[in-house]
């Protein structure tokens, strides 16, 4: 469990749980257990894992109308020393994360799992429940829009 938490939390907080992260990771830590006889031998334990935390996330996302913006900011690693150089990461991310924000939401969950969590496609179809062509189709699309959204700025492939 110690493990998999941070990532579990991180998972919860970009898709939106925001403050309610923790209660999420911890319902899904215990559907998890009480699921485990279905958990099948042999597979990866963390996509699975990571699945559960997005149907919490998503069932608490359609339960409630706002999001806290300062929680989803402070999930995101900062790595940049110099301040002139955070001045410009920190607008660049916020304005990554607002163009992120206005994608429909099948492609926000996609580029979320793919790039912000960093889960390969096929972690990323285990968590999403998609097949695998369609996170790199979704994903294709996403991409697409945000460099419409961002057309001076670099979307990464």
């Amino acid at each position: 469990m110690l493990r998999h938490a941070p990532v579990a939390k991180r998972t919860a907080v970009l898709l939106g749980a925001g403050s309610e992260a923790d209660d999420v990771v911890q319902e899904s830590f215990v559907k998890a257990y009480r699921a485990l006889g279905s958990f099948r031998s042999g597979s990866a334990f963390r996509p699975w894992l990571l699945r559960i935390v997005a149907n919490e996330t998503r069932n608490l996302v359609r339960s409630r109308s706002r999001r806290s913006r300062r929680e989803e900011l402070s999930v995101l690693p900062e790595f940049v020393l110099d301040p002139a150089d955070h001045a410009l990461s920190t607008e660049r991310r916020d304005e990554l994360l607002e163009a992120l924000k206005a994608l429909p939401e099948q492609y926000r969950l996609v580029v979320t799992c793919r790039y912000l969590l960093d889960l390969d496609e096929q972690e990323t179809a285990t968590v999403l429940g998609w097949p695998r062509g369609t996170v790199k189709s979704r994903l294709h699309r996403a991409l697409g829009r945000l460099r419409t959204q961002l057309p001076d700025k670099e979307v990464q492939r």
